[in-house]
């Protein structure tokens, strides 16, 4: 079937059964791109069922791009907790800043231009272009490579061959609607050519896929997995004679970057302190990190930092690992 059927039979059924989320419309480009570029960066690895009600309250605090680069660095930090992946929050509010003191507060247009914009990959990129001005370019997620590969039945690793894979999707995108077929192939993904158990009989693409129906369905694509890399260190929970937690604020580069924290390193920091006896792990895209809980009572500690009551340990923007770590304690 020439791709030009397989695009219209697409967005035919995304039409009746396309999913209805907050940051999505119908029929065309997204009337306020800033909604878009907001909800683009918060679904980077994360799922669309997490993202909504962190979305929902995101938008609600920070309606307009003018709102967000007007905002300071920790109270984006304190709306962001619980997505993870925190350089996407500094992305989000260095874009917002730049698009208002650059752009006078309106998004670029151009593909080259947005593909300037801080946090925009290639992906990031097509997708924005798609959903905020109906531009023709190809998203080519998580869920279009798995599409592709399996309709086409490319079996070799996805890596070797990721210019086929664009290729193909570049030749099925819609340049009439690519807004409305963006959407509808990441829906198709994310509901019926699924990662396990693929609802091969609903999708509108079953006479066509190479892979409908077949026993190794669910090993397409051929994604060379990464080990994690394992570390291990201690983190310290230090308490005054108030009951006050001393935390202090992530000044090194990386995931945790601007959050705050609770002392925590490989290599013991305080040999005064008293073993708790509880652990933590957290798992980051490439690493598995195992943290043992250690306790101590002092006044004053030799870092820079604050005391803070356990009470408001909620105002401050602690990463998911450290509010395991709390929990525990």
């Amino acid at each position: 079937m020439a791709e030009k059927n397989l695009t219209h039979l697409l967005l035919e059924w995304y039409a009746q059964n396309g999913r209805d989320l907050p940051w999505r419309v119908k029929g065309g480009a997204h009337p306020d791109p800033y909604t878009i570029f907001v909800s683009e960066i918060m679904l980077q690895q994360t799922t669309v069922k997490t993202v909504i009600p962190y979305f929902e309250r995101f938008m609600k605090r920070f309606p307009s791009v003018f709102d967000l680069a007007a905002a300071c660095e920790d109270e984006v930090y304190q709306y962001w907790q619980g997505l993870g992946y925190y350089s996407r929050a500094r992305s989000l509010l260095q874009t917002a800043q730049n698009v208002v003191a650059d752009y006078g507060g309106k998004f670029p247009r151009t593909v080259k231009e947005i593909a300037k914009l801080k946090g925009f990959g290639p992906y990031t990129v097509a997708s924005f272009s798609a959903l905020a001005y109906n531009l023709p370019t190809t998203v080519a997620d998580g869920n279009v490579i798995r599409i592709i590969c399996r309709m086409y039945r490319l079996t070799e690793p996805t890596d070797i061959i990721k210019d086929k894979i664009l290729l193909k999707a570049e030749k099925l995108t819609d340049k009439k609607c690519p807004a409305d077929y963006a959407s509808a192939i990441m829906d198709l993904g994310a509901m019926i050519c699924t990662p396990k158990n693929p609802k091969c009989r609903l999708c509108p693409w079953q006479h066509t896929c190479k892979s409908c129906g077949k026993p190794d369905i669910e090993n397409i694509p051929n994604r060379r997995k990464i080990a994690k890399k394992e570390m291990t260190g201690f983190v310290y929970v230090i308490r005054n004679r108030k009951g006050a937690v001393f935390v202090r604020k992530h000044t090194e580069k990386g995931l945790l970057s601007g959050l705050y924290e609770f002392p925590w390193g490989e290599e013991k920091m305080f040999p005064q302190a008293t073993d708790s006896g509880y652990e933590v792990t957290h798992i980051f895209t490439h690493i598995r990190l195992k943290l043992r809980i250690y306790t101590l009572a002092a006044e004053k500690v030799d870092m820079k930092g604050e005391f803070a009551e356990p009470e408001r340990l909620s105002t401050y923007a602690l990463s998911t690992l450290m509010k395991k770590v709390w929990h525990k304690i």
